[in-house]
């Protein structure tokens, strides 16, 4: 199949690739934009994952105040440069990302985050809650390997699914404007405030 520059174009719009990958994408996909649009984010959140360690030395200090006042959220996201930092998809995303917090009350960003106590004291509960129930013994560590897998869901922001696109979870959000922006980001610390 023939790409055109308007296939190319369309690609190029909905995705904010560049245009030689938006046309090996086509290529490769035979022409197909939905598939393309999977190629290329397959291929750019592989890019994300190359560099995630590199130092995030800039970034923005976002915040958000939910309609009434009543809740209000600063977030310091990083990233390498001040120039990515500025950039409308990166003002974009710190913004998300506050609202998302203000949204899910998270305690913590990431599973680093959680202290070995309060990981004994929720293994302890759900295990007292899973021998109550009267399951059986090698039944209690698997249920407790899943509610735990739950608790950092609930807890942890990059892994929470993101309330504007519930089909990702923050952390992937993260990874796709990594492949758009050419930058590691990483998201700091956070305050959640509300009345």
């Amino acid at each position: 199949m023939e790409i055109t520059a308007a296939m190319v174009k369309e690609l190029r719009s909905q995705t904010g690739s560049g245009i030689m990958e938006c046309k090996s994408a086509l290529k490769e996909t035979n022409g197909n934009t939905e598939d393309a649009i999977t190629f290329l984010r397959k291929k750019g959140l592989a890019k994300a994952d190359k560099k995630a360690d590199r130092q995030t030395a800039d970034g923005r200090v976002g915040t958000y105040i939910h309609p009434g006042d009543k809740i209000g959220v600063m977030v310091a996201l990083h990233c390498e440069t001040d120039f990515v930092a500025n950039t409308d998809d990166f003002k974009e995303l710190c913004r998300d990302i506050s609202m998302h917090i203000a949204a899910t009350k998270p305690r913590f960003a990431n599973r680093e985050e959680v202290t070995e106590d309060i990981l004994a004291k929720e293994r302890e509960i759900f295990s007292h809650q899973a021998k109550e129930s009267g399951k059986p013994e090698n039944i209690v560590e698997k249920i407790v390997t899943g509610k735990m897998e739950k608790f950092y869901e609930d807890n942890c922001v990059l892994e929470q699914a993101f309330i504007k696109d519930t089909s990702v979870t923050v952390g992937e959000l993260i990874k796709q404007k990594i492949a758009l922006l050419g930058e590691n980001i990483n998201l700091g610390k956070f305050s959640r405030f509300e009345i």
